[in-house]
């Protein structure tokens, strides 16, 4: 009970800091549709896929690429919270108490995959929009997808955060490190027509495989669905990645050095 009480007490307070913040809603929210709109449009109908002679424009190839950006930057934006809670002394506080080092971690990346989820299900909403179909039963596992995604990446993101010791060393981070990974996952150039090199580079990016999954899910096995790996590959390397950003952030944790602090 005191486990569900602490991870519940601070997964709220994940929320509630958010949502006071507009700003970080504007920056998670409005950046990626802004990419979406202008690049997508910019390129428009001139955008066909290496292997298919599909008609389909790059707005449409673009938006799973736009709805893991949405993740990614919401997942980045909270997990700031983590140095403006070391520098305000908060971390330490909830570190010394009588909670579990697990709770902690637990609660602070369920809260960012929260607001990750909420925000890219927004987007989900615009299928239609787009000509791509929607029923009840692509929106359920859309949204499983979009859960497990926004959980790996909240993990990437607590982890970062946690080792980094500045605000200025984690925008450092993200541009050399979190932002490159989305741009080499698939989502704004299909993995069919790069360079060898850059096909490696993709390979062993595990967004390549979460991107993988929301296509799939997305367009079923039309030319929309170019991806790396079949379905059930890509939802494993994703929820093995999943499950080794979250073991590796509780190591961190657990071996109680506060980066910054000590």
């Amino acid at each position: 009970m005191t486990f569900l009480l602490s991870v519940g007490t601070l997964w709220k307070r994940e929320l509630v800091r958010f949502l006071r913040q507009r700003s970080r809603i504007f920056g998670a929210l409005g950046t990626p549709i802004l990419f979406w709109l202008f690049i997508g449009s910019g390129l428009g109908s001139s955008f066909q896929l290496p292997t298919s002679n599909s008609e389909m424009n790059y707005l449409e190839f673009f938006y799973p690429g736009t709805i893991l950006l949405i993740v990614l930057f919401t997942s980045i934006f909270s997990s700031l919270s983590i140095i403006e809670d070391r520098k305000e002394g908060f971390l330490l506080s909830v570190l010394v108490a009588p909670v579990s080092r697990y709770a902690i971690v637990l609660a602070k990346i369920l809260g960012s995959t929260t607001l990750a989820f909420a925000q890219a299900f927004l987007l989900i909403l615009l299928m239609p929009l787009l000509g791509i179909p929607l029923d009840a039963w692509k929106l359920f596992t859309l949204s499983s997808a979009l859960l497990l995604i926004s959980f790996c990446l909240s993990g990437l993101g607590f982890a970062t955060a946690w080792k980094t010791e500045s605000m200025q060393g984690y925008h450092s981070v993200m541009n050399v490190l979190l932002f490159p990974l989305w741009l080499l996952s698939g989502a704004l150039f299909p993995v069919e027509g790069a360079f060898s090199w850059v096909r490696w580079i993709m390979l062993v990016n595990p967004l390549t495989y979460s991107l993988s999954v929301l296509r799939h899910l997305l367009y079923g096995e039309g030319p929309g669905a170019a991806s790396i790996a079949p379905l059930p590959i890509s939802l494993l390397v994703t929820v093995l990645f999943g499950i080794g950003v979250f073991y590796a952030s509780l190591r961190m944790v657990q071996r109680g050095r506060i980066p910054g602090l000590q």
